[in-house]
């Protein structure tokens, strides 16, 4: 019996662009404009990003479905209520329903994590990512309680710059800080590039 294939995944400078570019084009059209027209670009251009993904892979990332639905109800009461509250915690309501996912997976005793990026971390052992899971909900409650003290306490320039390049980074540096404790559970990053090297040197 044959192994289901794994769909394809966006990567490289392409997944960043559907990933970062909505993001880019609300910080560019608020900085020449205003927020409400920084929010109509955002919804256009999360719209353009589903449709370059769709092109590239022929699917439509969850996540990207997930950002979209957000941008679109949040994005949408912003512009009919004049009320730029509802853009600004978008990221708070996402970081919560992403933290309870993980958390509600759990306490059932399943790991939506793994399931997710089973496929990245290959060789980890059920103790990693059970760790792993725990520490990525833990810090999405971070993320959104960061969220609502930029918003609520500081300039809209100033929350527009963290959500930008504040949490970017420090997902960035979470992730990269997780490699000691990934290693010690299994994730060995050398076997690709071993197998890799292997089927080269077999052709």
């Amino acid at each position: 019996m044959t192994e289901k294939a794994a769909p394809p995944e966006l990567t490289g400078w392409k997944k960043l662009a559907v990933d970062f570019g909505p993001l880019l084009i609300f910080f560019a059209a608020y900085s020449r404009f205003d927020i409400y027209v920084g929010t109509a670009a955002f919804m256009a251009a999360t719209a353009i990003a589903m449709a370059a993904a769709w092109l590239l892979i022929r699917r439509i990332p969850a996540m990207t479905w997930f950002s979209a639905l957000l941008v679109g109800v949040f994005g949408g009461l912003t512009l009919w209520l004049k009320d730029e509250t509802f853009i600004k915690i978008k990221p708070t309501i996402v970081f919560l329903i992403l933290s309870a996912i993980l958390f509600f997976g759990l306490l059932r005793k399943r790991n939506y994590l793994k399931s997710i990026l089973g496929t990245i971390y290959e060789g980890l052992t059920e103790r990693g990512w059970e760790l792993l899971a725990w520490r990525w909900a833990f810090f999405f409650l971070v993320l959104a309680l960061l969220n609502e003290i930029f918003w609520r306490f500081f300039p809209t320039d100033i929350w527009l710059h963290f959500k930008l390049w504040g949490d970017t980074l420090l997902t960035f540096v979470f992730a990269i800080a997780q490699a000691p404790m990934l290693m010690r559970h299994g994730l060995k990053l050398d076997d690709k590039k071993k197998d890799d090297n292997g089927s080269q040197a077999e052709d």
